[in-house]
């Protein structure tokens, strides 16, 4: 089953379709406009994405476009008028897995919700990107954090990366200037001061005692050690 992520903006619509969802064991997002709908797309975690192309403030196909631009590869399936045939064109080129015509069945709907699962292997507990680290877990796909009680975190890009790094090397001591070649590369001339002023901040996101860490621990001399 999958969290998924409804922007409709025919509110009863909205609605039948959580229910719809739910009753088949997903666990359901709604948002009723486009500025909302890519908000809740990028910081929600949703594993698929039902989006009607027709949406106040913005519309589905700017919110296709900028998921993608912005490197995010939720599955998307958008929901289109009768007869708007440019749109289906526009979606799919601008990175929609699938689409559907209104009016549809919702038996349709839900057969194609499963097979766009299937494809993409976005079904929950199947996304290997997904890591827990401490008291968060990461989902390195979508480059976002959540904490134990499943609420989005703010953790930003240059802290996700250096995690993703050490992720990536467990149990690995790395060096300062390792971390400096990798992550930043040398050409943005950081100091190696700079590497431990991010430990510091991720110690106190990820560890339950930053004092006495578990999870990246100092290799005196040396640099950092990464134990899942």
């Amino acid at each position: 089953m999958a969290r998924i992520l409804v922007v409709e903006d025919e509110i009863e619509m909205a609605l039948g379709l959580k229910d719809n969802f739910e009753y088949d064991g997903h666990k359901v997002i709604t948002a009723h406009d486009g500025e909302d709908g890519l908000k809740k797309a990028l910081t929600e975690s949703p594993q698929l994405i039902i989006l009607d192309v027709m949406l106040p403030k913005k519309s589905g196909l700017d919110v296709c476009k900028e998921l993608r631009m912005q490197g995010i590869k939720i599955p998307v399936i958008m929901l289109t008028a009768r007869g708007q045939e440019i749109d289906k064109v526009l979606g799919l080129e601008l990175g929609a897995d699938d689409y559907i015509t209104k009016p549809f069945s919702v038996r349709e709907l839900l057969a194609r919700v499963k097979a766009v699962l299937r494809r993409t292997g976005a079904e929950e507990g199947k996304n290997q990107n997904i890591v827990q680290t401490g008291e968060i877990s990461v989902d390195f796909e979508h480059m976002t954090t959540r904490n134990s009680a499943n609420q989005p975190t703010e953790m930003t890009l240059k802290e996700l990366d250096i995690l993703k790094y050490f992720v990536q090397h467990p149990a690995q001591t790395i060096s300062r200037d390792e971390l400096l070649d990798k992550v930043w590369g040398y050409d943005t001339y950081p100091s190696s001061r700079t590497v431990d002023n991010y430990i510091l901040k991720l110690r106190k996101k990820i560890e339950k005692d930053p004092a006495h860490p578990h999870h990246i621990l100092t290799v005196h001399g040396i640099g950092y050690k990464y134990i899942p």
